[in-house]
């Protein structure tokens, strides 16, 4: 950690930018721009202003090694381009903001132009983390999410994910071909408009984190190409073109700043890395994780966390603070619907028994053999990482968006089952993880969207649909044909959910079925998310898990049930069954402690018979817990008992 203390009294906030625009100096009557800008594949550059008094094109001096530099009479608010010596003019690759999206001009932005209200915010410790992905656009730009934050900390989240926001081109993408990283999207706010709603959640005690895409640019808009071609290594491919290059330092110090950049300048809490297996480079990630941790305010609790299909364990020893767990999601996946193909493929092998192990060790997959890599290994051993190194998940924007019709869980299972995992979810000692909408057991689609035009509109319409053709229920040509158009405005309207539902004032039996059935849902996610925070959070630091066994039906083989312990920080224990098979199953091995949540309703009476009903989730805790809820009944059961 940086040796800077935070200071509770500044109230202005930037992270100097060693390329790009950056202001000089405080902004008087007449105030300058440096710009820098790397351009290794031109051997001249001027920076061509679009507005103001220095109107017009400027040389910029070579400084050595590809740089061009040059100090402009201009201020906040400039429009500029840099112009090669092709001819050619191009966005900032450094842009703070693109008001006319990603082939248009870039703005200079002084980043101490907003007032932070919450200056004294620190973050919060990992352990009471619950994380609530969402997509800005599809919820109403900044100020559509800024609206639900108070709905949010009511009901137990405590960290918002953000989609990624860095500028893609159209108004609407789900945000993985972004092309310019520093720049967030003009679709969805201006950047104060981004702080206010950063600084909005710190008020009220959430964390905000950001999903950072490292491992490609987009199809549409990056021009590094045309002036940098040294950005990336030839010859070495990947799905996106090819690859960049990651030991170049130039390109190294350009990732690295703007993570740097997210956190200081936005006071983003954490970021989450997307597919940092595309990167292969884990000794740069290494590099990346030491120079966040060097350059953050001392005092400051900020996350790391990634999503890597190598499931490398050694990266959540020191350096990051945990990992997207697919193992967890994949294996539950298959319990609930039943589906195997494609990456369910390699979990449809004793899924309950993948599960289990998930639950005492982390990943499913720690160096066996994947069916999905050729049976080449994948992973390393994870058991002795502590239970809140991985964030568990039943949905999130790939699972649901990668689908053809984009379903949620809900239309593939069945309530009683949903339920029964959801417990799992919330409850267990693994952080876990919400998509937008989840908590109101929503079965609006999230589709994948773009906004694309022309050949490329068209190309990833047609790819799309190809992509299917190997699933069996999409092996017909009129089938693949109904999968909703990417580029079709409609498709991303269909993906955002609606506002919230008031809180009843009629009696439940007249109520509107589907505003009573939401908040059914709602009440279930907060029920289980207080019992989370008062009973659970407190005790997760240096929990251990105790291991899980699968218990068996009547005829001695394998249900899909389960137990699973822990012992937790303060030495309790933490007793979980879930079983999610269609029929009971023998349950002897009750565990001792209080029942502290169970679903469905008044589950308990079956256990006392050494039961353990279909779809049934019950959590067990060792120890006192008389201070929860003022003394009440620390029993959360189903919505009936809830309700009435």
């Amino acid at each position: 950690m940086s040796e800077h203390p935070i200071d509770p009294h500044a109230h202005h906030y930037a992270h100097c930018l060693p390329f790009g625009a950056q202001l000089l100096g405080p902004q008087g009557a007449n105030p300058r721009t440096r710009f820098r800008f790397w351009a290794p594949s031109c051997q001249s550059v001027q920076v061509e202003i679009e507005n103001g008094a220095a109107q017009g094109a400027h040389a910029m001096t070579p400084a050595g090694n590809g740089w061009f530099e040059a100090s402009v009479e201009s201020g906040a608010g400039t429009l500029y381009r840099f112009r090669l010596d092709d001819g050619n003019a191009v966005p900032d690759p450094a842009s703070r903001f693109q008001p006319q999206d990603v082939h248009g001009p870039s703005e200079v932005i002084d980043p101490r132009a907003y007032r932070w209200e919450h200056t004294d915010w620190h973050g919060r410790p990992w352990e009471e983390t619950v994380l609530y992905e969402l997509h800005v656009g599809a919820m109403g730009g900044y100020r559509g999410v800024q609206k639900r934050l108070p709905a949010l900390a009511a009901l137990g989240v405590t960290a918002i994910e953000l989609m990624p926001l860095n500028d893609f081109p159209g108004k609407h993408n789900w945000g993985y071909d972004g092309v310019l990283p520093y720049a967030p999207d003009s679709a969805y706010g201006r950047p104060e408009e981004l702080k206010a709603l950063v600084d909005a959640a710190h008020g009220l005690g959430l964390m905000v984190f950001l999903d950072v895409v490292y491992n490609h640019f987009g199809p549409d808009g990056n021009y590094l190409h045309e002036y940098a071609r040294s950005f990336f290594r030839e010859g070495t491919h990947t799905p996106w073109g090819p690859a960049i290059d990651f030991e170049r330092s130039e390109v190294s110090d350009f990732f690295m700043d703007n993570a740097v950049y997210w956190i200081n300048e936005y006071r983003i809490d954490g970021l989450r890395f997307d597919a940092v297996h595309a990167i292969d480079n884990p000794e740069w990630l290494r590099e990346l994780a030491d120079h966040i941790r060097a350059n953050v305010q001392h005092g400051r609790h900020v996350h790391l966390v990634l999503e890597n299909e190598h499931n490398s364990a050694s990266l959540l020893e020191k350096h990051f603070t945990a990992q997207w767990n697919d193992d967890a999601h994949n294996t539950l996946h298959v319990l609930l619907t039943g589906e195997t193909e494609g990456y369910y493929h390699a979990y449809e092998d004793e899924p309950i028994r993948r599960l289990a192990r998930v639950l005492s060790d982390g990943f499913a997959y720690q160096g066996d053999p994947s069916p999905l890599h050729d049976g080449a290994p994948r992973g390393e051993p994870s058991g002795h990482l502590p239970p809140t190194s991985f964030v568990m998940f039943l949905q999130n924007h790939d699972q649901i968006g990668n689908r053809a019709f984009g379903e949620r869980l809900r239309k593939l299972t069945s309530d009683d089952a949903l339920r029964a995992a959801t417990g799992l979810l919330l409850l267990s000692p693994q952080i876990p993880l919400l998509f937008m909408d989840e908590e109101y057991g929503s079965t609006q689609p999230f589709l994948f969207f773009t906004d694309y035009t022309g050949e490329l509109a068209d190309a990833v319409r047609e790819g799309r649909r190809r992509e299917f053709a190997r699933f069996s229920s999409f092996s017909d040509e009129k089938r693949r044909a109904q999968i909703p158009d990417p580029n079709d405005a409609q498709t991303f309207a269909a993906s955002s959910p609606p506002e919230p539902p008031e809180p009843p004032t009629a009696p439940a039996h007249e109520q509107d079925g589907e505003a009573k059935d939401r908040l059914d849902w709602m009440h279930f996610y907060k029920s289980a998310l207080t019992v989370r925070a008062k009973l659970i959070t407190p005790r997760l630091k240096h929990g251990k898990a105790l291991g899980a066994t699968v218990l068996t039906d009547d005829t001695g083989a394998d249900a899909h049930a389960l137990i699973a312990r822990w012992t937790l920080g303060d030495g309790e224990t933490l007793s979980l069954a879930l079983n999610l098979s269609k029929h009971s199953v023998p349950f002897n091995d009750v565990p001792a402690g209080k029942v502290i949540f169970e679903t469905p309703p008044r589950v308990r009476e079956q256990i006392d018979a050494k039961v353990l009903p279909a779809n049934a989730f019950v959590a067990w805790l060792t120890g006192d817990i008389n201070d929860y809820a003022s003394g009440h009944d620390a029993r959360i059961v189903g919505k009936e008992e809830r309700r009435s």
